[in-house]
């Protein structure tokens, strides 16, 4: 029997929750590009003994807050999401275990076995934004599906959805009255 990928893609309002980044070296700024390239109002609170140059100057205007110490259990107070990408396995195991009983998200960076959830490949033009996920098989075939979709999709696709949600308002039926009339005219 084929494996199944049951993982259910949703899109958070990033701005309305708190996050908390566990690391400070090359991972937790690829963590924290990820988050801001999809969320640049996303609320984020780093914590590390050290942080690189890179991941300083990259927050610079962000609404991180950095604690620049080792992990404490005090840190998950009031986190909704936490990443991990410490190097240290002892540490990410705490942390998973922590945040389980406290009923917080957790992602540790390249441990999928760790994670209730992956950061899998973004999409984003104008309004359109298009989740991509190979369950953890292929992380490197899920940056190259994002970038053949950001190529092949035009910059100007936010004009289409503004017209297709003006066209939306027009029609006063319900749902399914909708779709049946958008087929009869072509309209995607």
């Amino acid at each position: 029997m084929r494996e199944l990928n049951e993982l259910y893609p949703i899109f958070l309002k990033a701005c309305k929750l708190e996050f908390l980044i566990l690391g400070g070296g090359y991972v937790a700024l690829e963590k924290l590009e990820f988050l801001f390239k999809s969320s640049p109002n996303a609320k984020v609170t780093l914590v590390a003994p050290f942080f690189r140059p890179e991941t300083k100057k990259f927050i610079e205007g962000k609404d991180v807050k950095i604690i620049e110490r080792k992990f404490r259990l005090w840190d998950l107070r009031k986190k909704n999401i936490v990443i991990a990408t410490t190097d240290v396995p002892a540490i990410n195991q705490k942390v998973r275990k922590a945040c389980n009983r406290r009923r917080i998200l957790v992602n540790v960076a390249d441990t999928p076995d760790l994670c209730d959830f992956y950061m899998g490949g973004i999409v984003t033009k104008g309004n359109l934004k298009i989740g991509i996920s190979t369950n953890w098989k292929s992380p490197t075939m899920a940056k190259r599906i994002r970038q053949f979709l950001e190529e092949l999709l035009p910059d100007e696709i936010d004009d289409l959805l503004t017209t297709l949600r003006e066209y939306r308002t027009t029609l006063k039926a319900d749902f399914e009255e909708k779709v049946i009339e958008m087929n009869e005219q072509n309209y995607y």
